[in-house]
């Protein structure tokens, strides 16, 4: 009887049931004939929590990346060092583009920017170490630079803020709130993980006081 009153009204039905799979679309039709009145959304809510779907969720894992820094070089140096290299920021680019060129690299540099405890440029690829030798060797050697007080350039390291949601605040074994040596345990087994250093302790909160759920 459901199948064929869902084939006679089919046009009535299409737009109704939209959000419905074919898979579960007599229930929801059954549901709908029992209870006319209520809406779409209340049918296929009902649905779901006759064939359990309802508490099933996945938790939810937000990451995001504040920038990409994989194209800028830091370059470690005392203030009088930086100082006469932010007087002539111009020339310098010119001139690290041209070793650039000559040694026959397509990294460019677009601009320098002076910091107290060295200097930051930024190019438009990501950086090769025979690149980041270059460039060292070029600020070495300019005139009035003291390149004793000239540090090593490295990359800078990308940081990460992960937010998870959807998981029990009090554990089901042991009848306890979740801790962060837990999630630190969790994360290590995690493949998604790998290579991944906790810059701190993970702060766990409930979602709110009346939930049972917890946010880390």
């Amino acid at each position: 009887m459901a199948k064929s009153k869902f084939s006679k009204n089919v046009n009535n039905y299409k737009k109704s049931y939209a959000q419905a799979s074919r898979s579960n679309v007599e229930d929801v039709i059954h549901i709908k004939d029992a209870f006319p009145k209520l809406p779409t959304k209340t049918v296929i809510e009902i649905n779901d929590i006759v064939n359990n779907k309802a508490g099933l969720k996945k938790p939810k894992i937000n990451m995001t990346t504040k920038g990409s820094l994989r194209k800028q070089i830091i370059i470690p140096m005392n203030t009088y060092n930086s100082k006469i290299i932010g007087n002539f920021t111009n020339t310098h680019i010119a001139n690290i583009n041209r070793c650039l060129k000559e040694a026959k690299s397509a990294t460019i540099a677009d601009f320098i920017q002076v910091e107290n405890n060295g200097i930051i440029i930024t190019t438009n690829k990501a950086l090769f170490a025979s690149d980041m030798s270059i460039i060292e060797k070029y600020l070495k050697e300019t005139d009035n630079i003291n390149s004793n007080h000239i540090d090593s350039p490295c990359l800078p390291k990308s940081k990460s803020c992960l937010k998870i949601s959807g998981l029990p605040y009090i554990l089901e074994k042991t009848n306890l709130p979740i801790t962060s040596d837990l999630i630190k345990e969790v994360t290590k087994e995690t493949h998604i993980f790998n290579d991944v250093i906790l810059a701190s302790k993970s702060c766990i909160i409930k979602a709110s006081s009346k939930s049972d759920m917890a946010v880390v």
